[in-house]
């Protein structure tokens, strides 16, 4: 019988298995004594993950304190009963008043402020006032009494009535004329006499105001006695030009204690210089 392979080729075949038996072998163990099991099967997550903790700072039946701002209304000085109101002036474009404010007197014009409160306009007899978002009202003296109103609420004020005392004269003597210091007195305590008397409008120039032209005087009058005329324009008095209503506060406030009064107008579009003296 014929043989179907040749002894050579069993004994290579032989040989080969046998190879590839070590070599597995010494693969196998390799594995076991220095190989790990995850360098084998995958390689390791070298990765890291944030710790992540969960804290509770407060007990849960205990409120977080919550720190209240306490606001201090700021303090508001001076009382509107402090102020007594004794003259109204109202005209279309001015209103003018005179108060007694912790016994002096003071001449006031929309816009001024007293002792905080604002002047803002008057009716036939009364004032109105605003201070911190409020208004104030303040009737006229009737009787020796003013009163001053803030929402709605009356209060009485006690107010000095001033003595009558004779009035003095604008006298002639020698070309001069005198004014009766008496008579000065009277009308810087007595804003409405004036108005009885004689009449003035402001006067601008452009939006600038100019000076006080006087649209009618009192014939007899004190006033008329100086020799100002209807239609003169006062542009000064003693010096001090009649470009504001202050200006002329200023020199009423002040006309008591003058000895002397210049006044500067414009007559027929020329300008007059009148001097009197104070007796």
């Amino acid at each position: 019988m014929k043989n179907l392979f040749k002894p050579e080729m069993i004994k290579m075949a032989m040989s080969m298995l046998v190879l590839l038996l070590v070599i597995k072998l010494s693969w196998f163990v390799v594995q076991v004594l220095f190989l790990s099991v995850v360098d084998i099967d995958q390689a390791k997550d070298q990765s890291t993950k944030a710790l992540y903790y969960r804290a509770k700072l407060t007990p849960s039946d205990v409120a977080v304190p919550v720190k209240k701002t306490v606001k201090v209304a700021p303090k508001i000085q001076g009382r509107i009963k402090e102020i007594t109101l004794l003259a109204i002036y109202n005209d279309e474009d001015i209103s003018i008043i005179t108060i007694l404010y912790k016994k002096s007197s003071k001449v006031l014009g929309i816009g001024d402020v007293i002792s905080g409160f604002v002047f803002e306009g008057a009716g036939n007899d009364f004032a109105m006032f605003s201070k911190a978002n409020k208004n104030y009202k303040v009737m006229l003296v009737k009787k020796g009494k003013s009163l001053s109103t803030v929402s709605n609420e009356a209060l009485k004020i006690p107010s000095t009535s001033p003595s009558k005392k004779p009035l003095g004269e604008v006298v002639n003597e020698g070309g001069t004329k005198i004014i009766d210091r008496s008579l000065l007195e009277h009308y810087a305590t007595n804003m409405d006499d004036i108005y009885k008397n004689i009449g003035i409008t402001e006067l601008k120039d452009g939006k600038k105001l100019s000076g006080f032209k006087i649209n009618f005087i009192r014939k007899d009058s004190p006033f008329a006695k100086l020799g100002i005329r209807r239609n003169d324009t006062i542009k000064s008095i003693n010096g001090q030009k009649m470009t504001s209503y202050n200006a002329g506060f200023a020199v009423y406030k002040d006309i008591k204690s003058a000895d002397n009064l210049t006044l500067v107008i414009i007559r027929n579009n020329e300008e007059m210089e009148l001097e009197y003296e104070i007796n």
